[in-house]
This record gives structure tokens, C-alpha cells and sequence, in this order.
């Protein structure tokens, strides 16, 4: 598939909003201070917010946009769309909550906890649901736009505690976050293991329903690009998809593990922060991959010219 750029600053920078919420939800449970804690929710409002914004970069026509919710009853998507603000509002009351210093919280920390794994699994199945995709047609799918999330936000919200209360405070923020990259990390080589291994149900026979064995494309069926060879092809050789899928992994999740490991031991303010600005460029480019490496069966009869 093409990824488009919009798609993939949105599933990082809001997953990253989501997992941040559940560490300042863990934090509100082991007593944080109210007025960090609004300011940590503030944080995760403006990821989630920019992400939302990012994704209108993706619509033919942004002003359309409210119809998605149309087909709420069996669209992924429209239930995505519903849920996202939803998710938003409510951590937003959240850190207004506490930043005025108010009771009960708990409730709406409960509530945007259920919404942002609720959120997750909308998004998840955006692409799950699409059997004829194999390498998103999988519980891996699901489960990695879970933990990709929530390692990024674990591994900010070190950095910020860091930050706010300096070297000594939280080692189990780092702890965790390094728990969750780790977790994340397993998960991510299982589904690029399951992905090597598949092997394409579709051929060119019966992309054009003809079943001689001798059938040989000579052309790419156009005398040009089309919307099919530009939207279901991303146009790269395989040296630089492995290339991207290198720095993805090095990035998302081998250098800030190191980075980590190393802060549980040394805990220098910088290497949280290190690590959470080297797990926003990783999963930029792992979420190019993701979209990259879904061959799409036109593609047979494409020969995945573009």
C-alpha cells in the first residue's frame, strides 16, 4: 500500500497521547501532584489534537468530514471518528479537573482509560478487518497498534517526570517504559516473522481469470500511472523498505531500550528524553512500513509497477 503521511503522523502522535494518559492515570492512582498531572493531560490533549488534525490531510474533501460518522453501524472508521473526540473530551475535563483541584476524578480517569483502549481497537481493526490484506488481517495487528502506543506514551511520560522532579524521582516510570518497549518490541518481530512467511493466495491467473500456466505479463495493463498503481504500490525498491525497516526497529525500539536499561542504573535526566525523541522518529518510520508492507493483491496484476 502507499502509506500517506497524514495516516501516519495520526496513529503515532494520538497513540502516543493514549499511552501517556494511562501512565498519568497510574500516576494520579499513586498520588502525582494534581497540578503536574493536569499539565501531563494537557500534553496528551495536544498529541491526540494534532493527530486528529493531521488526519484531515488525508480527506478528499475536509469539509465533508462530519459524514464519516454516517456509517457508524459497520464502519471501523466511523466508529474511530465517534470515539476519538469523545476520548479527548473527556481527558481534557480530566486535567481540567485537576488542575482546579477538584474531586472524583477517578471516575473520568476510569472512563478515559476504557476510550483509549476502546479508541485503539477502532483503529486496530480499521485495517484488521481487511481480509484480503493478509499482513494486517491478524490479532497482531490489533495488539501492536496497542503497545506501540502505549511504550511511546510510557516513554514520554519518563521523560517528563524526569523533567518536573529530576534524576532520582520514579525509577519504576523508566522501568515501565522500558517493560513496554520491550513487550512492544516482541510483538512488532512477530508480526514481521508471520508477514515474511506469507505467501500470496492470488496469482495473475486468476487476477484475469485466465489458467494456462504459461502466462507472462508484458505490460502493466496502462500506458501510464494510475490511481491503483499510486494508491496501492508504494513505489520503493526493496532495498529501501528494508532499509526503512532497519531504522524502524533500531529506532522504535533498540536504542530506547539501551537508553532506558542504561537510566535505571545512571538516571540522567537526557536519557528518558533521548529515548522518547528516538521512539517518535522509530515508529514514524515503522508506521511507514506498516502501511509499506501490506501487498495488495492488484498488485499480481500490476507486477507492482508504479
Amino acid at each position: 500500500m502507499h502509506p500517506a503521511w497524514s495516516v501516519i503522523f495520526f496513529t503515532v502522535l494520538a497513540g502516543m497521547g493514549q499511552g501517556l494518559f494511562l501512565m498519568l492515570v497510574r500516576a494520579d492512582g499513586l498520588g502525582a501532584d494534581p497540578r503536574e498531572l493536569a499539565i501531563g493531560g494537557a500534553i496528551s490533549v495536544v498529541l491526540m489534537g494534532v493527530g486528529l488534525l493531521c488526519s484531515f490531510f488525508h480527506l478528499g474533501h475536509p469539509m465533508r468530514a462530519w459524514r464519516a460518522i454516517a456509517m457508524w453501524r459497520t464502519s471501523w472508521l466511523s466508529r474511530e471518528v465517534i470515539v476519538l473526540p469523545l476520548t479527548i473530551a473527556v481527558i481534557a475535563l480530566w486535567s481540567l479537573e485537576h488542575y482546579l483541584g477538584k474531586p472524583h476524578t477517578g471516575v473520568l480517569g476510569a472512563v478515559g482509560v476504557v476510550l483509549c483502549f476502546v479508541l485503539w481497537y477502532c483503529t486496530g481493526m480499521i485495517y484488521a478487518c481487511l481480509r484480503f490484506l493478509r499482513e494486517w488481517a491478524h490479532w497482531l495487528t490489533l495488539v501492536n497498534f496497542v503497545l506501540l502506543g502505549w511504550m511511546s506514551g510510557a516513554t514520554l511520560f519518563a521523560a517528563l517526570w524526569h523533567a518536573a522532579y529530576g534524576a532520582d524521582a520514579g525509577r519504576s516510570t523508566i522501568i515501565a517504559a522500558l517493560v513496554l518497549t520491550l513487550a512492544a518490541w516482541a510483538m512488532r518481530l512477530a508480526s514481521l516473522v508471520r508477514n515474511r512467511g506469507l505467501k500470496p493466495v492470488s496469482t495473475a491467473q486468476s487476477a484475469i481469470g485466465v489458467k494456462t500456466a504459461k502466462l507472462k505479463q508484458m505490460s502493466q495493463g496502462a500506458t501510464g500511472g494510475s490511481f491503483n498503481t499510486r494508491e496501492f504500490f508504494h513505489g520503493k525498491s526493496m532495498a529501501f523498505v528494508g532499509s526503512v525497516k532497519s531504522i524502524a526497529i533500531a529506532l522504535s525500539f533498540g536504542v530506547p531500550a539501551f537508553l532506558l536499561l542504561v537510566a535505571t542504573q545512571y538516571p540522567f535526566v537526557g536519557l528518558p528524553a533521548l529515548a522518547a525523541a528516538s521512539q517518535l522518529l522509530g515508529l514514524l518510520a515503522e508506521r511507514w512500513l506498516f502501511f509499506a508492507q501490506a501487498n495488495h493483491p492488484q498488485n499480481i496484476y500490476y507486477q507492482a509497477v508504479a
